[in-house]
């Protein structure tokens, strides 16, 4: 049961190397990654929250303070995290009570899954496998993000996102891409991708020089008319 353990941290730990140009060894995971840590120190932290005894949950939110301060990665023992979960450089993140993170999903520095009610059941987000979230996104109350989902950097996301799909913005819009769901985006931020929000934007920039355009005309063309009606050619 040791053995396979250890075999199973082994894996994860191998896993960021699909995910992380920057490793050059599995010794830098093993010594490096706070993110590694937190995630370690959270799965026996996680089966002490299961346990009946009061005192042994309070021992796990103890652990839980002490790994904050040690690697700046807050995760309640109550949130429930899949395997080869990646968090890169891990600073500021916040996981909350009933978050819910599926296999193979990435979270970057300052990401918050956080909750927006007070009511004691679920309320916080639910990430399916292979999401990617980008630094300093918040993604708030019991929603859902679907399978490949990306968000990008500083979004804020309180509504549901659809597998294979992408959000930016504030609040998070969904933006296309040519790009393949399945293919991973380091931060969440997706290329050849219109933003909502940068689109409407140009759209009304459009708009305005049009119009000075039309302006800029019919005053010309009122200037014209004033001039002719002031200078009348005489008559032979």
């Amino acid at each position: 049961m040791e053995f396979k353990f250890f075999t199973e941290i082994n894996k994860e730990a191998k896993s960021y190397f699909e995910r992380d140009p920057a490793l050059k060894s599995i010794w830098e995971v093993w010594f490096c990654y706070q993110g590694f840590y937190a995630i370690l120190i959270h799965r026996l932290n996680h089966q002490m929250w299961l346990s009946k005894f009061s005192a042994i949950r309070i021992f796990a939110r103890f652990v839980s303070s002490v790994m904050r301060f040690l690697t700046g990665i807050e995760i309640h023992p109550g949130a429930v995290i899949g395997k080869y979960v990646f968090i890169d450089h891990g600073l500021g993140v916040v996981i909350g009570e009933t978050a819910e993170i599926g296999d193979n999903c990435t979270l970057y520095q300052g990401v918050t899954l956080g909750g927006t009610s007070w009511d004691k059941g679920k309320r916080h987000p639910s990430l399916k496998s292979g999401v990617v979230v980008g630094a300093g996104a918040k993604v708030l109350g019991p929603i859902s993000i679907g399978k490949n989902a990306r968000i990008g950097a500083n979004s804020v996301v309180i509504k549901d996102v659809a597998a294979n799909t992408n959000v930016v913005g504030v609040p998070a819009k969904q933006v296309d891409t040519k790009e393949p769901a399945h293919k991973f985006d380091a931060y969440g931020i997706v290329s050849q991708s219109d933003d909502p929000f940068a689109s409407v934007i140009l759209s009304l920039n459009d708009r305005i020089a049009k119009l000075e355009a039309k302006l800029l005309k019919s005053n010309s063309s009122k200037k014209t008319e004033s001039n002719a009606k002031s200078n009348p050619k005489s008559k032979p």
